[in-house]
């Protein structure tokens, strides 16, 4: 009986959340304007309450998954009783009404983590930060009970049966990916929360900004892993070997990070000279506003996409009402008080302030680029004015040219002076790292494959630019002050390195990729072999294989090179009884330098089998840098600055008008 009441309990804890949403966006917010203490102190108890209650709500769907409760509509359209437990677990998160009460829950625990860490902001600005993340919960809470409700019951005859998860997100990457990826959505809620309570204060300083930045940080480095495990399951997962297709929802992963890159480095130069006040409150409203948009294109049916959850055009209204509440809202607020801020401090164009503000707008482009790509064929079919598609060749056209210059700033930008340098002491700093990358640039490709490739060389140079630069200023200190010169920087400055290592890492990986890669498409069958990138692939064998859902044909593949074993691949094709679904397991070698990868296909009508073999050269570049990214991310949140809010920035941050 108490296993039948479980989904019950779990709608009732949503529909308390809701409640204390209400209280914790309403209350606090009045108490700081109307200067009154109690109902300020709302704020916190608010924010512990909705995160435990929407806990409780979350472990109730999840024990329904667990336990095979197929009454529970959600459950039946998700799972079976052959799924295993861990696939059961991600499940909850697999389609649309658990994932955006997995978003809900997120949201809370970032409310929470502020209103545990944050103890040391002024009431006021903490009442009104918790008071802006209670209002956007209060949004997504009502869109889950209203149309996305997880615990809709199928009565008074329950399935005997569910119809299983899609076979494409039986995988680990599934269990991993979406809630990275979230984590990196919901945490810019944070930074916006900051930015609106600061606006509403009417006091934009350095101190919020000293706040926002590791909350930013951190957040930034959870999109950036989720779109790396998104990029890295695309390629193991779905058979084709690619690792970034301009798929309208990996775009909409892309507009916010790109966005919040330039937040992040925006919020520096804030804190650092108290320049881009107004900059960058807006960056923090459109990087928040662009993560609401990745939610409306995946959960509105507007999409077509493996990544895609949702169809139900109601649901893609309400979100779009709810983005246009809260952008409208939003602008309405910095409309009203931006103006008042001043930022009398100035800089030359020859500064690093000038360089992040070229970044910035450069990035800018490139997600409006991005934006216009994946939005333009949306508007045209609604508008019934025909279907075009929009591919690589218009993304790469355009981005891979803003992506240069972008390249090209960030190897002036962390070896520059604030507020003014003279040419000849940047280029001082600079020439000797440019001379390095363009020898090995050149070199390269030569050593490399025999032949010189101009786009090789670009990559690779670039590349070099953005590190050099940045380890010659370390090598310098090194040499001037010894190991205390370096023990002196900041773990800030060290994340910042560690970011932008990362970024040249990523650089080389789709430098090489892309050009060196090696794919056909083959007719294999028992004792017959074919030649890829200098690899020789061998079918040696064919079983059957039974999994716990699913009959798989697995195939062995020998791989040799100069008659020398390499290694045994295993790719198969699974066959997912429940839902009478075919799917590929490819098989990989992964390695530092290179991929091997076979994908098996159909079985053709002599017997052979279609396969998809590939040589993937430096593949893993691009995963490994993206965890270097994340790491500076993170690391930079560890810098003792941020441990604390100093008296001084608790006094002006408390100083309203």
């Amino acid at each position: 009986m108490l296993i039948k009441t479980v989904p019950e309990l779990g709608f009732f804890a949503l529909i308390l959340a809701l409640c204390v949403a209400l209280v914790q966006a309403i209350v606090p917010l009045m108490g700081s304007l109307t200067r009154r203490p109690l109902w300020m102190s709302f704020a916190q108890p608010m924010a512990w309450s909705q995160f435990l209650c929407l806990a409780i709500s979350f472990a109730c769907l999840t024990f329904s998954f667990l336990k095979d409760d197929f009454s529970v509509a959600y459950v039946a359209n998700n799972s079976n009783s052959l799924l295993p437990w861990y696939y059961k677990f991600s499940a909850v998160w697999g389609s649309h009404e658990g994932s955006v009460l997995l978003w809900s829950l997120l949201l809370s625990a970032w409310s929470f983590a502020v209103s545990i860490f944050s103890r040391h902001l002024p009431r006021d600005m903490l009442a009104r930060v918790l008071s802006v993340m209670g209002m956007v919960s209060s949004g997504f809470l009502l869109f889950i009970i209203l149309t996305s409700n997880p615990f809709a019951r199928i009565l008074p005859i329950a399935p005997q049966e569910g119809a299983d998860l899609n076979p494409l997100l039986q995988d680990p990457g599934l269990i991993v990916h979406p809630p990275m990826l979230y984590m990196g959505y919901v945490g810019f809620s944070v930074a916006f929360a900051f930015a609106m309570a600061a606006l509403i204060g009417g006091r934009l300083d350095a101190a919020w900004t000293r706040w926002a930045r590791p909350w930013t940080n951190i957040a930034w480095a959870f999109l950036s892993l989720g779109i790396a495990l998104g990029s890295w399951w695309a390629y193991y997962e779905l058979g084709w070997g690619g690792w970034w297709f301009w798929d309208p929802v990996e775009n909409a992963s892309l507009m916010p990070w790109l966005m919040g890159t330039a937040l992040i480095h925006s919020l520096a130069a804030t804190e650092k000279r108290g320049t881009f006040k107004s900059w960058t409150a807006l960056l923090a409203i459109f990087t928040f506003s662009l993560s609401l948009l990745g939610t409306f294109l995946v959960r509105s049916g507007v999409l077509t996409s493996v990544h895609a959850f949702a169809n139900d055009p109601s649901r893609g209204t309400f979100i779009l009402a709810l983005l246009g509440i809260t952008v409208g809202a939003s602008l309405l607020v910095f409309a009203l008080r931006a103006p008042k801020v001043k930022s009398p401090i100035g800089f030359g164009w020859l500064s690093r302030d000038a360089l992040l503000l070229f970044n910035n707008i450069l990035l800018l482009v490139m997600m409006v680029t991005v934006l216009l790509g994946t939005l333009y064929p949306l508007l045209l079919d609604a508008l019934d004015l025909g279907k075009i598609s929009v591919g690589p060749p218009y993304f790469n056209a355009l981005f891979v040219p803003l992506a240069t210059l972008l390249a090209i700033f960030m190897g002036l930008g962390p070896v520059a002076r604030w507020k003014q340098m003279g040419a000849g002491e940047l280029v001082r700093r600079v020439w000797f790292g440019a001379l390095v990358g363009c020898v090995i640039a050149v070199a390269a490709p030569l050593l490399y494959d025999g032949q010189w490739s101009f786009g090789v060389s670009l990559g690779l140079l670039l590349a070099i630019w953005i590190v050099l630069p940045m380890l010659r200023d370390m090598l310098i200190k090194l040499r001037q002050e010894g190991p205390r010169g370096l023990r002196k920087l900041s773990r800030s400055y060290y994340g910042m390195v560690l970011g932008h290592v990362g970024l040249a890492v990523t650089l080389v990986g789709i430098t090489m990729v892309s050009h060196y890669s090696s794919a056909e498409n083959v007719r294999l069958n028992e004792n017959q072999s074919v030649e890829v990138g200098g690899y020789t692939f061998t079918m040696t064998g064919l079983s059957e294989q039974r999994g716990p859902n699913y009959l798989a044909d697995r195939a062995t593949v020998r791989v040799s090179r100069d008659n020398t074993l390499i290694t045994l691949l295993h790719p198969e094709k699974r066959f997912f009884m429940a839902r009478g679904q075919a799917m590929t397991e490819t098989a990989l070698d992964p390695g530092l330098l290179r991929d091997l990868y076979v994908a098996m296909g159909e079985k053709l009508d002599n017997g052979d089998w279609a396969m998809r073999v590939q040589v993937k050269p430096f593949v893993r570049w691009l995963w490994l840098g993206a965890l270097l990214m994340a790491a500076g991310g993170i690391l930079a949140v560890l810098d003792k600055r941020y441990r604390r809010l100093g008296s001084t920035d608790a006094k002006r941050l408390g100083a309203s008008s």
